[in-house]
C-alpha cells in the first residue's frame, strides 16, 4: 500500500462548451440578477428534505410508478390495478401525522428547507382542493396536510417547498385532444397552492420524459404572479429527448441531478435529489442508508457546488420512520460539529472525486478526506498562500508549499471518522480559483469505443459510452432484472494498467464481477470482485491488452455503471 495519496493537478474550464449546449437560451442580464437574488437562500442552505407521501404508503410500493396503466401516453406500468390503487385513499387515515415533528426531524437532521409532493404523477392531492376531488379532505382523515406543514414550517422558520406534478396519469383528459381541461386543473391546483399557504420558498415540478403539455409560459407566469420570488426547478419543460441537467427556461433557476451526484458546475446551480431508502415512497423493511454514506454524499454534492434534497417517505399512520429519523438525527449531530463547512460553502477550487472533495467561502478552503488510509495528502498547487493549516476541530496540520504542489500531513483519527476536515486558511479570496483537477491520469478516454451486451431500453442516453465518458451524471445501465451483462472498452492499441476503479450509480446491485482481457480471440480473467459499492478501487498484477471488459456475474436487478477507469502506477 503506498503511503501517500498523489492527487493530480490540471486546470478545468468551469464552463465548457457541453454545458452551453444543455438546452437552455442565453439568460437575459436582468434576469440572471433576479436568480441570483431569489437563490441566495436556497444556496446558502445546502441541504434540504424531500417527503414522498400519500396513500400509496399504505402498500409499502413505490408512488405513482406501482399504479397500473390507464393512458397509453404516461409511462407507468405498475402491478397495482387501477381500480385498486385509486381506491387507497378511502383506507388512508395517517393519524399519527404531527407537521411540527416532520419539521423538528428535518432541523435535527441539519436540514434547511421541506418539499413534500403536494401532488405526485397518481394526481392524489395532499391539500383540500377544489379543482379535484381526488384529495385529502376525501379520506378518512380529512385533515389539510399542506396547511399544517405550511404553519409549522413558519413556526419554526423553515424554509418549505411543493413538488408538484403537472402531469397526472389518472387525469383522463391528460395528453388527449381534452387536454385543455386538464390543464385548467391543474393551473387551479398550482394557484391553490401558491396564494392559501402564505409564503412558498420553492416550487419543484416533475417530469417524465413524454410531452409536456403544460402551457408552460402561462404557468409560469400564475406561479410569479402569486410567488415573485419563489425558487423554480428545471423539470416543467423538460419531454422527449430531454435530461434532467438541462435548463431550458430563464424561469427555471436550477437543474435536477436525480439518484446520483452531479458534476461539478459552479455556473448554473443544481440539486442532487436522493432517496436515503431505495425507493421514493415508504417501503417495509427497506435498506436506508448509513450515517458515513449521507455525509460522504452531502460533502460530494456540495463540493461539487450542488445541494442536497434527502428524500424520507413517511409511514401509513404518518410518522417518518424511526430508523430513518435515528439516521438524520446522526447527520445532524455530525452537521452541528462541522457545518461550517457545509452551509454558505461554494464547492472547489478541487474538483471532488469519491475519496477527496473541497468547499470554500471568504479566504478559507476546506478539504473533506473522505477516503484515505495514509498520513500524506499530496495536491494541486494554488494561486494563494497559505496562512493557516489546521483540522476543524483545531489540531495544527503540517503543510508544505511550493509552486508545483501542496503536502498536508494529517493526523489519522483515533477511531473511525465519516469525513475528516483540512481547514485552510489563504491570505485571500478562494472563490476566485479556478477549479483544479485533482484526478490521476486515466487509460480510458471518452472517445474510445465502448460496447455492451444491454442497454436499458435501448435508450443511447444509457449507452456504453456513458460510463467512461468521465461525468458523475451519465451512466451505463441495463434492463431492470438483468442478472448477468458486460461492458468492453478498446484501447485503440495495446496498453499496460495494474489497477481499476469501478463507479456503481446503485451500490448494493452488483454480487460479483470479472475483470477480462482479449488475447488470441479468447476473453481471460485477471481480477475477480464481489459486490461494487459506491466505487471499486483494486490493484493487480499488470496486464498488457487493448480489449479490456468488466463482465457482470450476478445483479440483483439490472447493474448501472457511472464510471470504468484504468491506471498504469497510480499512487
Amino acid at each position: 500500500m503506498s503511503k501517500s495519496i498523489v492527487l493530480w493537478v490540471g486546470l478545468v474550464l468551469p464552463w465548457s462548451v457541453a454545458a452551453a449546449q444543455e438546452g437552455a437560451a442565453p439568460v437575459p442580464h436582468d434576469a440572471a440578477k433576479r436568480h441570483e437574488a431569489r437563490i441566495a437562500w436556497w444556496r446558502q442552505a445546502r441541504f434540504g428534505m424531500f417527503l414522498h407521501w400519500g396513500p400509496v404508503s399504505l402498500t409499502g410500493l413505490e408512488i405513482s410508478w406501482s399504479r397500473a396503466n390507464s393512458n397509453p401516453k404516461c409511462p407507468n406500468k405498475g402491478p397495482t390495478p387501477t381500480e385498486v390503487y385509486d381506491h387507497l385513499y378511502e383506507r388512508f387515515n395517517p393519524v399519527q401525522f404531527d407537521a411540527r415533528e416532520w419539521v423538528a426531524t428535518a432541523r435535527a437532521g441539519g436540514m434547511k428547507y421541506l418539499v413534500l409532493t403536494a401532488k405526485h404523477c397518481d394526481g392524489f392531492l395532499l391539500w383540500h382542493s377544489q379543482a379535484d376531488e381526488y384529495n385529502i379532505a376525501n379520506t378518512p382523515f380529512r385533515r389539510d396536510v399542506c396547511g399544517e406543514l405550511a404553519q409549522a414550517a413558519r413556526e419554526e422558520g423553515m424554509r418549505l417547498g411543493w413538488y408538484f406534478s403537472p402531469m397526472d396519469w389518472r387525469d383522463p383528459d391528460f395528453r388527449t385532444e381534452r387536454n385543455a381541461a386538464f390543464l385548467g386543473r391543474m393551473q387551479q391546483e398550482v394557484q391553490e397552492l401558491l396564494r392559501h399557504y402564505g409564503r412558498i420558498d420553492l416550487l419543484w415540478f416533475d417530469w417524465d420524459g413524454r410531452e409536456p403539455l403544460y402551457d408552460q409560459i402561462r404557468t409560469y407566469a400564475l406561479v410569479r404572479k402569486w410567488q415573485p420570488d419563489i425558487v423554480i426547478n428545471n423539470r416543467l419543460d423538460l419531454g422527449t429527448g430531454h435530461r434532467n441537467t438541462e435548463i431550458r427556461s430563464p424561469d427555471a433557476d436550477y437543474y435536477t441531478p436525480e439518484q446520483q451526484i452531479g458534476r461539478y458546475d459552479d455556473r448554473r446551480s443544481w440539486e442532487t435529489c436522493m432517496t436515503l431508502g431505495t425507493q421514493w415512497s415508504w417501503k417495509p423493511n427497506d435498506k436506508i442508508k448509513s450515517v458515513p454514506e449521507v455525509i460522504h454524499i452531502l460533502a460530494r454534492v456540495v463540493g461539487g457546488d450542488g445541494n442536497l434534497l434527502l428524500n424520507v417517505g413517511p409511514m401509513p399512520d404518518g410518522r417518518i420512520e424511526p430508523a430513518q429519523a435515528d439516521v438524520l438525527r446522526l447527520v445532524g449531530a455530525w452537521l452541528r460539529d462541522n457545518g461550517e463547512s457545509i452551509y454558505g460553502t461554494r464547492g472547489g477550487p478541487f474538483q471532488p472525486t469519491p475519496a477527496l472533495v473541497s468547499t470554500r467561502k471568504a479566504n478559507v478552503v476546506y478539504i473533506h478526506l473522505l477516503k484515505w488510509t495514509n498520513e500524506t495528502v499530496t495536491l494541486p498547487a494554488l494561486p494563494k498562500k497559505i496562512v493557516q493549516s489546521q483540522l476543524l476541530t483545531g489540531d495544527a496540520v503540517p503543510v508544505v508549499q511550493t509552486d508545483s504542489g501542496i503536502t498536508l500531513t494529517v493526523p489519522r483519527p483515533p477511531g473511525p471518522r465519516a469525513d475528516t476536515i483540512v481547514k485552510l486558511t489563504l491570505d485571500g479570496p478562494a472563490q476566485d480559483i479556478p477549479p483544479l483537477d485533482v484526478t490521476g491520469p486515466g487509460l480510458i478516454r471518452p472517445n474510445m469505443r465502448a460496447t455492451a451486451s444491454n442497454v436499458y431500453h435501448s435508450d443511447p442516453v444509457y449507452g456504453p459510452g456513458k460510463a467512461i465518458d468521465g461525468a458523475d451524471n451519465t451512466r451505463w445501465a441495463t434492463d431492470g432484472g438483468t442478472k448477468q451483462a458486460w461492458l468492453e472498452v478498446d484501447l485503440g492499441q495495446p496498453a499496460t494498467f495494474d489497477s481499476v476503479e469501478i463507479d456503481e450509480a446503485y451500490a448494493g446491485r452488483v454480487r460479483s464481477f470479472e475483470l477480462q482481457y482479449e488475447e488470441g480471440g479468447r476473453w481471460r480473467p485477471f481480477y475477480q470482485g464481489t459486490t461494487l459499492g459506491e466505487q471499486c478501487a483494486a490493484r493487480f498484477a499488470p496486464v498488457t491488452a487493448r480489449r479490456v471488459r468488466l463482465y457482470v456475474l450476478d445483479s440483483n436487478d439490472g447493474p448501472t455503471i457511472t464510471e470504468f477507469q484504468l491506471f498504469e502506477g497510480k499512487k
